[in-house]
């Protein structure tokens, strides 16, 4: 980065206010037309706030995604980040039936695709012949991948209840859980069972690497959702609600609630079936040149690159 803010980590408030302040200097010395604001971050709804107030004109990448959950502080951020801004940028069908409902223009709304996938495609070739799984005796289609980092799951009992489900997969499927190290200091006293393997958190393309391979994936985890849905790979998502509704209709997901429990119905669900519908509409690695596309359409950047006619 030309910039780096070093925000760290803190409460919500502290977080958002430090990129604000900092921010703001950036925006004003570099005379900033346009801000790009991608998904649903403290920083994501900070920077826009800053652009507003001066005046700067937003774009909001993944705009329209709702889980219609208020206490998730990410919804918090969608939703006002997609009021302020004046492109919005979405990557699935239902965004826009989302945002109309809140009163936004469909002028403003332009439907791209998802951008996280073009950044796997563009990796593809790096991670086709990575093998994390196989320091654990595993190969490809023989593991369930677990990734859990939600506070409601990992900060109370229910990460004791989790790891307890996860011991009963494990007799049956092996389990392969990468582990933050906040976390990881929690199961310092948990007795892991035979199958149930914890490892330190992976990179990226060791991550896609394990997902591409995996019999299935059980995930908190949003971009999880969607990323399983491009390869194939059967997920599980222990949460109530997603903002990713569109994994669900492709049958890629399956939502188990926020209960540990379900966790152990994961072996006869995958026994169970079902046909997946494929892959969404512009989920196909080209989606950054629509991005670009759209705001050259805009207007927003006349001032840069001229009248795009």
């Amino acid at each position: 980065p030309d910039f780096e803010l070093k925000v760290g980590s803190a409460s919500h408030a502290v977080q958002t206010a430090r990129v604000m302040e900092r921010i703001e200097t950036v925006f004003v010395d570099e005379a900033v037309d346009v801000v790009v604001v991608p998904g649903d971050v403290n920083s994501t709804l900070a920077a826009a706030l800053v652009a507003s107030k001066l005046g700067i004109a937003i774009v909001h990448l993944e705009a329209g995604l709702r889980s219609g959950d208020r206490t998730m502080p990410e919804e918090l951020n969608r939703i006002l980040v997609d009021q302020l801004s004046d492109l919005l940028l979405t990557h699935s069908p239902e965004a826009l039936g989302n945002l109309e409902a809140e009163g936004v223009s469909a002028d403003k709304v332009r439907m791209v695709g998802n951008t996280m996938i073009d950044a796997l495609v563009a990796v593809r070739a790096r991670f086709a012949d990575l093998t994390p799984a196989a320091e654990f005796g595993l190969s490809s289609g023989e593991y369930l991948l677990v990734t859990l980092h939600r506070p409601a799951l990992v900060d109370g009992p229910l990460l004791f209840e989790a790891m307890q489900a996860l011991s009963e997969v494990a007799a049956s499927i092996p389990v392969v859980f990468p582990v933050h190290p906040r976390t990881m200091s929690r199961l310092s006293e948990f007795e892991s069972a035979e199958g149930l393997h914890l490892c330190k958190p992976l990179g990226y393309l060791d991550f896609l690497a394990a997902q591409a391979q995996a019999r299935a994936v059980l995930t908190d985890s949003g971009g999880v959702q969607e990323e399983t849905t491009f390869l194939g790979v059967p997920c599980f998502t222990l949460r109530d609600n997603t903002e990713r509704p569109v994994t669900i209709d492709r049958g890629s997901n399956t939502l188990l609630g926020l209960d540990p429990q379900a966790i152990s119905t994961i072996p006869s669900l995958l026994s169970a079936g079902g046909d997946a519908a494929g892959v969404p509409d512009l989920w196909d690695g080209h989606s950054a040149e629509r991005v670009a596309d759209a705001l050259i359409e805009s207007g927003l950047l006349e001032s840069i690159v001229g009248d795009p006619a």
